[in-house]
């Protein structure tokens, strides 16, 4: 590779790019992301979560980099076909993320619905907006379709349904499988290994550090015996280091993902950029989405905040803690009737309670291949017993006000619910 250009990074050292690459990470629509918090306003709760989408791209193509060259198949090589899906995997993980809103998944589930951010980034992508970047590719690899080849391992098969993307009607090759996963990968993906080690290193909480290295060194492809084709798996000697990653997971989640007192923050910054949005309708095109940053967001809500007792209530929410709505984990025995029949005895505003229950039925485990020293091919479950299941919270946002009634409804159900079990 030919380096055009190198960037200091805090957890990966001197990130090297070469002239295609630099030219993408110069483009307006990365530069963007400098302006895009990847934790959302977390630094409320952990100072130094100021972070941005931006280095977090060139993280994740760091680490992306490092799987392919351990993964990359003699097969790539003497097709002369490494170079080029080299290239694709940086440049797909370089671009992953370029679809996000201000404070990044924050306010998704309002104003984004089906697709996600992922639709977004598809847009940028199959905008004008980069066409120096494939032109540039088209010249260097004139008998590939790189942009193509670029959205499917940025996105993923997936994903591609979801939104019906053409890309998606012909069944991926297990190549183009592999390659996304070594992106977006639940287990292995260089986006996840990325965004562990980087938010633990912001926000000062060891919980997130693993020995990357040597789970990396580890990784090899290996065919899924439940679907019948081949995916990102481990040598077993490496199984400790994914326990680490998995461990890392659950405990950010525990102290930073689902602290009770970011998904406060984070749900005020939520409803205030709802209403923003609908007053400014960013949505309607590209250029008016690419727009908005963290920046706009703040602006606006310290200009609303100043309006005093007229200002909106999340905008006193985010600048005034005593104005902070209570967020608590719900229990799984509670569920929706339940939150409404809460919410109507006593007599609650619709605006000053809301909860999300999440679906008990989808059900999250643990699963992928692991070569064994005779070998033998088994599942991660038959190697380890702190491989540690993904899970999903439930929560309720509620005024300070009514705080004192929901705690003595949820100890009451949970009274309900150890006499009903006795």
């Amino acid at each position: 590779m030919s380096v055009y250009k190198k960037i200091f990074d805090p957890v990966h050292g001197f990130i090297k790019l070469d002239e295609i690459e630099a030219l993408l990470v110069d483009s307006h629509v990365f530069q963007r992301l400098h302006y895009i918090r990847q934790l959302g306003v977390t630094y409320l709760v952990y100072p130094g979560a100021t972070h941005t989408r931006f280095e977090h791209s060139l993280g994740v193509m760091e680490v992306a980099t490092q799987i392919y060259d351990q993964i990359a198949t003699k097969q790539l090589e003497s097709e002369g076909e490494s170079d080029y899906w080299r290239q694709i995997v940086r440049l797909a993980a370089l671009c992953h993320d370029l679809g996000h809103l201000p404070f990044s998944h924050l306010g998704e589930k309002r104003l984004l619905g089906k697709g996600g951010h992922e639709k977004w980034t598809l847009k940028v992508l199959e905008s004008s907006l980069l066409d120096p970047v494939w032109e540039k590719l088209k010249e260097k690899y004139p008998t590939k379709e790189p942009r193509c080849d670029v959205i499917k391992v940025a996105l993923g098969e997936e994903k591609l349904k979801e939104i019906s993307h053409p890309l998606s009607e012909k069944p991926f090759s297990d190549r183009e499988k592999v390659m996304t996963q070594v992106i977006t990968g639940d287990f292995f993906g260089a986006d996840r290994i990325d965004y562990l080690l980087r938010d633990s290193k912001c926000t000062g909480l060891s919980y997130g550090l693993f020995d990357y290295h040597q789970l990396i060194e580890m990784l090899r492809i290996l065919p899924d015996k439940a679907n019948n084709k081949l995916v990102l798996g481990i040598e077993e000697n490496g199984i400790e280091s994914c326990e680490a990653l998995l461990l890392a997971r659950h405990f950010m989640h525990k102290r930073v993902y689902q602290y009770p007192s970011v998904k406060a923050y984070s749900f005020h910054m939520s409803r205030f950029m709802k209403y923003r949005y609908d007053e400014l309708k960013p949505l309607e095109n590209l250029s008016d989405y690419l727009s908005m940053t963290d920046s706009n967001i703040l602006v606006a809500a310290e200009s609303e905040f100043s309006k005093g007792a007229l200002s909106h209530e999340d905008a006193k929410g985010l600048f005034d803690r005593s104005r902070r709505f209570l967020s608590l984990e719900l229990p799984e025995y509670i569920d929706e009737e339940q939150m409404q029949k809460f919410a109507a005895s006593q007599a609650i505003l619709e605006g000053d309670i809301e909860w999300h229950i999440e679906n008990k039925a989808i059900e999250r485990k643990v699963s992928f291949p692991v070569l064994k020293k005779n070998a033998e091919i088994v599942d991660a479950t038959e190697c380890s017993k702190l491989l540690v299941t993904p899970f999903s919270v439930s929560w309720v946002y509620i005024k300070s006000a009514h705080a004192e009634a929901l705690r003595e409804f949820l100890s009451a159900s949970k009274r309900e619910m150890g006499a009903s079990l006795s």
